[in-house]
Formats: structure tokens, sequence, C-alpha cells
């Protein structure tokens, strides 16, 4: 039994890299898939809640969590990221990033964007992107208002507006309960995609994983998303 369309919760964390690899590639994968539609819905996660409001230097951040030296292995993941980027069409530029930022204000424009798909379909991965972009090949931090109002204002959404609402502290704690939600799912690690409420893909999977899994969930009934917080 097929439906009528898929729908992906992406749960992610802007300052992963992993996670706009693994968008470049589920984009991939949705281009050559004409099934159906697909929905995409980005969940909050972050890989450190103790990170200050106000963000980290880069370099003092990295070395209070991986020590003084990075290993081999280290260095060579970051390689082999930065070439694969390059592959998909995105550019990591890790030497040259200052501020590791807190990223719940990040997660908040994504949600209010995704509130404005249902007139401006698509808005909300847009932002997406231009915050994966902005941290990592633009070297913005974005845990700073101004620069996310400038993201909002390029994708179509009202920065002022946005100022204004980041600055009042509004759906912090709804953030804060979709996070945690995932966490009592069993999420630990991202990107974790969850296809149709019933099955989940971690990591940067290549496209034609993501191309199987979408004829998977085609033919999988879904769960209703809509008891999850903030859908």
């Amino acid at each position: 039994m097929s439906h009528n369309s898929v729908h992906i919760d992406i749960v992610s964390d802007i300052v992963c890299p992993w996670c706009w690899l693994g968008k470049q590639y589920l984009d991939a994968a949705i281009r050559d898939f004409h099934d159906s539609a697909v929905h995409i819905r980005w969940r909050p996660f972050q890989l450190d809640a103790g990170i200050p409001e106000t963000g980290m230097d880069y370099k003092a951040y990295m070395h209070k969590k991986f020590g003084s030296g990075q290993s081999d292995r280290f260095k060579q993941a970051r390689l082999h990221l930065e070439e694969a980027g390059l592959k998909a069409g995105i550019h990591f530029r890790f030497s040259e990033l200052t501020r590791r930022p807190h990223t719940r204000k990040a997660h908040l424009l994504l949600k209010w964007a995704q509130e404005k798909d249902k007139e401006r379909p698509g808005i909300g991965h847009a932002c997406a992107e231009s915050l994966f972009r902005a941290f990592f090949d633009e070297l913005k931090d974005i845990g700073e208002t101004e620069i996310l109002v400038g993201i909002a204002d390029e994708v179509g959404m009202d920065g002022d507006l946005v100022r204004e609402l980041l600055d009042t502290g509004r759906d912090v704690a709804a953030i804060e309960q979709e996070m945690a939600y995932f966490r009592r799912l069993g999420v630990t690690s991202v990107p974790t995609f969850i296809y149709n409420g019933t099955f989940a893909i971690s990591g940067g999977q290549p496209a034609k994983v993501h191309g199987q899994a979408l004829k998977k969930a085609l033919a999988t009934p879904p769960k209703d998303i809509m008891n999850v917080p903030g859908a």
C-alpha cells in the first residue's frame, strides 16, 4: 500500500557539518524521487547545550572539548568532510572558523521559518540551508541576533519581527520541549532522519540510501506526527 506523501523529520544542529552534508544528500535523493510529495520538518538538537549564550572562541572551544592536540584521525575526518562537501556543492571552512555559537536562536529562526511553509512552501528548508552556509562557509556567528535577522530577510521573512521575537524570547520553552522529546525517543546523534514517524536513518548517508528510504516510506503507513511537540 502506498501513501500520498512522505514526511521526514530531520533532527539536527546547525553547527553539525554532517547535518549540512546529509541535507545535500537528501536533497539529491528527493530530486530523483517522483512518486510523491516530500514534506520536511527540521527539528532542534544541541550538540553542546553547555555553550555560553554568547558563544565561545572556536579554538578555545575545540581545545576544551578535544584537548591541545587534534589526532590524525580527527584531521582525516575533517579532510574527508571538506572533500565530500565540495563534491556535494558546499564549502566547509573549518580552519577559518572563529566562533562556536550557542544555537538556540538559530533553531528559533528555523522554527518560525517553517511556520511560513503553508503560505511559502520550502521556506523552512531554504532557511536551514542559509543557516548552515552562514556558519560553515560565510563564517558568520549564527548566535548573533543581527546575523539571524539578515538571514531572515534573505529567505523572505520579516527581519524586524524576527529581531523583536528573539529579544522577547518567544518559543524558547517550545524549542527546549522539542529537544527533550527527541532525546526521549532515543536520538543521541545528528543528523537523524525520521521517515513517516516509523523508521530512522542516522548520519551523513549517501543519496542512494535516502532514495531507498523514500520508497520504503511511501509503502509504510505513517504515524501521526502531530503528537510531536511543535509539529
